[in-house]
């Protein structure tokens, strides 16, 4: 069966950006051959967040991460091995030169699990599923630790997720 150059061109156009994303996880998924990949994020580990952290909001789709913005970066595994994860995070904050956030996922079991918020769906993720918000694990990010911008978390979700830290403490 011959196929067209014209209908051949329009499958490599309908097609390309689903495998341009496919080949950007494969690049940014640490094999074993490959060694640890360096994390776009830090956490602290000192359990509750230390006093005197301030939570703002001030998104701006600038093409820089501000609170209150969901932006992808690479997440290392609690265990620290040297896998991890580009995920969608929420930045809440900032300290010094760096940023405050705080990890979503879409995994369903994180529902009425301690220290994890319930977002519901948001435009960070493509299948519009719903996310939750990791509450006890604060990441530092740097700037150049950021792949992309997310979305904007509206005002009343993010003063939800700003109301659960400040009562976990250590937040003002």
């Amino acid at each position: 069966m011959a196929i067209s150059w014209g209908r051949l061109t329009r499958m490599a156009v309908r097609e390309a950006p689903r495998l341009l994303e496919q080949v950007k996880r494969q690049t940014r998924t640490p094999g074993p051959s490959r060694g640890p990949r360096p994390s776009g994020a830090r956490t602290d580990h000192q359990g509750a967040p230390r006093d005197g952290r301030r939570i703002t909001y001030s998104p701006d789709l600038d093409g820089r991460a501000d609170p209150g913005e969901v932006v992808w970066t690479w997440v290392a595994y609690e265990e620290e091995d040297g896998r991890g994860k580009d995920r969608p995070v929420l930045v809440v904050g900032r300290e010094g030169a760096g940023l405050l956030a705080l990890m979503l996922t879409s995994n369903k079991r994180r529902d009425d699990q301690h220290g994890w918020l319930a977002l519901g769906p948001g435009a960070w993720d493509r299948e519009d599923r719903p996310s939750w918000v990791r509450l006890d694990r604060v990441l530092q990010l740097t700037e150049d630790g950021i792949r992309r911008e997310g979305a904007i978390l509206a005002r009343d979700r993010f003063d939800r997720v700003a109301a659960a830290l400040r009562k976990a403490g250590g937040w003002q």
